[in-house]
């Protein structure tokens, strides 16, 4: 303690015993010890104290591949519950076999899948090639709250995880809450999970998807969601929300529906993608023109940044109230 109070200790060596006695690897020797038999020697090297290696350190030295490609491994990718998705450069292919290997092997993933061109179309359906495995259905926990979905055919995105736990802890206990894009549940089921609403009527068009939200309904014993098949501005009941989510990138055309979901007064969390330099100003203007056209007003907007979408531009979500 006193050698490294006085900062004497190198805290990079590891403390040994050798022959029977205590050696403690010091920077320096300009110092009596304080009623403690003790000299300093001069004695090899001490052996360095190696810090924790990362999963990708680990995976790296799994490898046996050129060096150049070896620089273009994947530092980040999505685990989601037990199936892997990786984006791979052009440098790789011919060693994907053995990179989705070594990255199964420390992730923990039973199926790695390989990014091809991202999520497209009006479902957001993931674009993904199969690398290793045969399983691509998982069970994914987040927040105490179980998803269940085909990776392969289902989005899921990690880099939404503090948008739906916001959720879940900001809607109240008693709201009647409707969803006008639930996918599997990405919100309806930490809020039900999670706030105690009153009821949560989730709305998706997409039968996939509807099907594994209904599975995911059973998975977590809930009773408060309604799930509804069809258009949300079919199926999503009118003049009854205290709070609506609109989780969709390109909801635009659906903001009059979602006007006439909520009651006399609610609260309406509209998604939307837009540079950086219109972040502050374009999404609170197309629900305020939005909101005039249905006979509405907006109050009380606030744009927060979700992620990072595309160069410059943001994933955002508008909180506000409309009346």
């Amino acid at each position: 303690m006193f050698l490294r109070e006085i900062g004497a200790v190198d805290r990079t060596r590891r403390i040994v015993e050798r022959e029977g006695a205590v050696m403690i690897p010091l920077l320096r020797d300009d110092f009596e010890l304080p009623g403690i038999e003790g000299e300093t020697v001069e004695t090899p090297s001490f052996p360095l104290i190696k810090e924790r290696e990362t999963p990708f350190e680990i995976i790296a030295s799994k490898l046996d591949i050129p060096a150049p490609a070896k620089e273009k491994l994947p530092r980040r990718w999505e685990l989601i519950g037990d199936v892997l998705v990786l984006k791979l450069d052009p440098l790789l292919s011919e060693y994907k076999q053995a990179i989705a290997e070594a990255y199964a092997s420390v992730l923990g993933a039973k199926s790695v899948l390989e990014d091809v061109r991202g999520i497209g179309g009006e479902f957001r359906e993931p674009d993904l090639r199969l690398i290793l495995g045969e399983e691509t259905t998982t069970v994914h926990k987040e927040n105490s709250v179980l998803f269940k979905l085909d990776v392969m055919r289902i989005m899921f995105s990690s880099g939404n995880i503090h948008e739906r736990m916001r959720m879940a802890r900001i809607c109240r206990p008693g709201e009647t809450v409707v969803d006008m894009f639930a996918g599997i549940g990405y919100f309806s089921l930490p809020i039900a999970v999670h706030s105690k609403p009153r009821k949560v009527y989730a709305c998706e068009i997409n039968q996939v998807a509807f099907g594994y939200l209904e599975e995911n309904i059973r998975v977590n014993r809930i009773d408060s969601i309604e799930p509804l098949l069809g258009d949300c501005r079919e199926v999503a009941p009118e003049g009854i929300a205290d709070r609506v989510i609109m989780g969709y990138l390109w909801g635009k055309k659906y903001l009059g529906k979602a006007m006439r979901v909520v009651g006399e007064k609610g609260l309406l969390h509209y998604h939307d993608a837009c540079h950086k330099d219109e972040m502050a100003e374009r999404p609170i203007r197309i629900l305020k023109e939005e909101a005039l056209e249905e006979g509405r007003r907006v109050e009380n907007a606030v744009v927060r940044r979700i992620k990072s979408y595309s160069p410059n531009v943001y994933h955002v979500v508008v909180d506000a109230e409309i009346r």
